[in-house]
């Protein structure tokens, strides 16, 4: 007999426990996420867990280049930023205007801007322009889920053999397994159906239950 689902406020409690006792967030990182509400950002940055997961991904994986795509506030690009060596650098790429000002301000205070570069514009139109620079060696797709096969390919060409994808967002409260549920939905399938077919990458994902609710995370290894 397996226990029941948890309540909210079980799985919350359990959230808040992992974040003080492993995160330990500072004044930089809860300025960036209070940034959000008050600039009139949707507030769907990754949870603290899952900011140091990413940190920790990038220094496992020795990381120098860091591509991410979907800047939002730069809470998620904080954490990478701060897991670079010396000379490492994040490449950051926002669609909106507003949101870039907003992330730049947030690595300004947050003391990384000089290993920064955030690129405006969509990921269709920059992430080409990206191709004659070094590979990166982690890549961080957090962006409009219905372009996750695009920013996957891209993702792909961009590394090497052994660079690291991390997909976030692939279980969006159960709706990735409802045909019914959206371009949103669509879009993320589309993604994991790439991650086990195409073959340059290996794959495996993560459910999450945290303050921002039931989701997952994809893994990827660009083989």
């Amino acid at each position: 007999m397996t226990d029941p689902a948890p309540a909210p406020a079980s799985w919350l409690a359990v959230d808040t426990f992992l974040t003080d006792t492993l995160v330990g967030e500072d004044d930089a990182l809860r300025a960036a996420v209070a940034s959000l509400a008050a600039e009139g950002l949707p507030e769907i940055e990754v949870a603290p867990l899952n900011g140091k997961l990413l940190h920790l991904l990038a220094r496992i994986a020795g990381a120098r280049r860091v591509l991410e795509i979907g800047t939002l506030g730069a809470y998620s690009t904080i954490w990478l930023a701060r897991a670079l060596p010396e000379g490492g650098r994040v490449v950051t790429v926002e669609a909106e205007p507003h949101n870039a000002e907003v992330a730049r301000r947030n690595l300004e205070r947050a003391g990384v801007a000089d290993r920064v570069e955030v690129r405006l514009g969509r990921g269709e139109d920059v992430l080409p322009t990206l191709t004659q620079e070094e590979p990166f060696d982690l890549v961080f797709i957090d962006a409009d889920k219905e372009s996750n096969t695009l920013y996957l390919d891209w993702a792909a060409r961009l590394g090497r053999p052994g660079t690291v994808v991390v997909v976030d967002n692939v279980v969006r409260s159960g709706r990735v397994v409802k045909t019914d549920a959206g371009a949103q939905a669509d879009g993320v399938r589309a993604g994991l159906r790439m991650l086990a077919d195409d073959p340059r990458f290996d794959a495996t994902a993560l459910q999450t239950l945290d303050r921002k609710g039931w989701d997952g995370v994809a893994l990827a290894l660009v083989v």
